[in-house]
């Protein structure tokens, strides 16, 4: 981000706060109904909203949502909007897609959670190994949950305790990944609550497309997975430099390293992932959000080595509790849910469909950008298309988090 004491990504700071305080008056006007029943937060409800990420949007208030088809919102108030965020991606592949609705209509009456499987769970199964290319597979309730428990078996089968992270990622909720570079030097997230603990004691982090800072990290042989997006997205996105994850999974083989692919972010990029698309061969691999249309539910799967030493590790434990899996995970409604979303929404017709729209998307950006002189740059990640106020591209987190303008994007 290009910042002055009077400008942002160039433009002045009297213009943001104008354009600021007119687009709320605006949303207020439209929204009298919202206002009336959210405008002072929602009673019960700490912070006023049932979430409190519901609170990080510039509106005055949060939109009180009717309904959501497609990639369409109405409010309470009749104001339907194009929806550019679907739900932070959960909905990516639009708002309660028909075959999904009618999946979890028919799995409605019959059940919704048993601890055991369905019918619908026996088409997942081969649905999964032929799609991402990995031959065994559970399934969570959220990728949070479905990282930590593939960072579990990583530790698990290769005896080490440390993982490794690249400066700006996102995981979830994650503990272990929730650290960052200040100064070149390993420090717990600051905004991070209520931990006492010393992250960086079993993480270590390097900055993404650094090839030399990831061998070196690797170079004691102590890590036991790397954990990655194929493509940064949390902050700013930051694209993969050619060859990198070339070198990156070269590396991790020497170290006798785990590699935990998370494309809950980047299955913009086609039906399955960045991964199939460009040739990516994780150890491991995880899927969140839009997997089941919306329903919350998370995959993660392993590859025929890594199953193999996981069982091995297992013959030589007493049973009991693993840390791994919730009373939730894997309940009959995800499974409709899920097999709808990859048998008929997650299609590759979908995503030409979406991948020409992002293509227009980005280039009248792009346009706009040019026309106007700014200082910002486009990235996009297949259907994920996001503008930066900042010239660009950018190479890693470190770039990414002084790209971030809060204060401008948010007008």
């Amino acid at each position: 981000m290009q910042a002055s004491d009077n400008s942002i990504g160039g433009v002045s700071r009297d213009r943001i706060a104008t354009l600021r305080e007119t687009e709320a008056e605006v949303f207020r006007k439209a929204r009298p109904k919202s206002e009336a029943k959210v405008g002072d937060g929602i009673a019960g409800f700490l912070g006023g909203v049932p979430m409190h990420w519901m609170t990080d949007w510039p509106t005055p208030f949060p939109i009180l949502v009717e309904a959501a088809r497609g990639a369409t919102i109405t409010d309470i108030d009749g104001n339907k909007l194009d929806d550019f965020c679907l739900g932070d991606t959960g909905s990516m592949l639009g708002h309660s897609p028909p075959a999904v609705a009618r999946a979890i209509r028919r799995q409605s009456g019959r059940g919704l959670t048993y601890m055991l499987p369905s019918e619908d769970a026996l088409a997942i199964g081969p649905l999964l190994q032929q799609r991402f290319g990995l031959p065994y597979w559970q399934i969570a309730t959220t990728a949070t949950d479905a990282n930590r428990f593939a960072l579990r078996v990583a530790r698990a089968v290769t005896g080490r305790e440390k993982i490794l992270v690249f400066n700006g990622c996102y995981h979830g909720s994650v503990d272990e990944t929730m650290v960052r570079l200040v100064d070149g030097k390993a420090v717990n997230r600051p905004g991070l609550a209520g931990e006492f603990r010393d992250l960086t004691r079993a993480t270590k982090i390097v900055e993404f497309n650094d090839v030399a800072a990831l061998e070196s990290a690797l170079a004691d042989r102590d890590v036991a997975c790397v954990i990655t997006e194929p493509v940064l997205t949390n902050s700013c996105m930051v694209l993969p430099e050619p060859g990198f994850h070339d070198a990156l999974r070269r590396l991790t083989r020497a170290a006798g390293t785990l590699l935990l692919i998370d494309e809950t972010h980047t299955i913009s990029t086609g039906p399955g992932g960045y991964s199939r698309k460009h040739g990516l061969e994780p150890d491991l691999f995880v899927l969140g959000k839009p997997v089941a249309g919306g329903v919350p539910a998370s995959i993660w799967g392993m590859s025929e080595e890594v199953a193999t030493r996981y069982g091995a590790y297992n013959r030589t434990k007493e049973p009991g509790y693993s840390g791994m899996g919730t009373t939730l995970s894997a309940n009959p409604l995800q499974f409709a849910a899920m097999r709808a979303t990859l048998e008929e929404v997650m299609t590759e017709d979908a995503y030409a469909h979406m991948d020409r729209l992002a293509q227009l998307l980005d280039a009248g950006l792009a346009a706009a950008i040019k026309r106007h002189k700014l200082p910002w740059h486009v990235a996009r990640v297949g259907a994920r298309v996001e503008f930066i106020c900042a010239p660009g591209p950018l190479r890693n987190g470190g770039e990414a988090e002084t790209a971030h303008a809060p204060e401008l994007e948010a007008a």
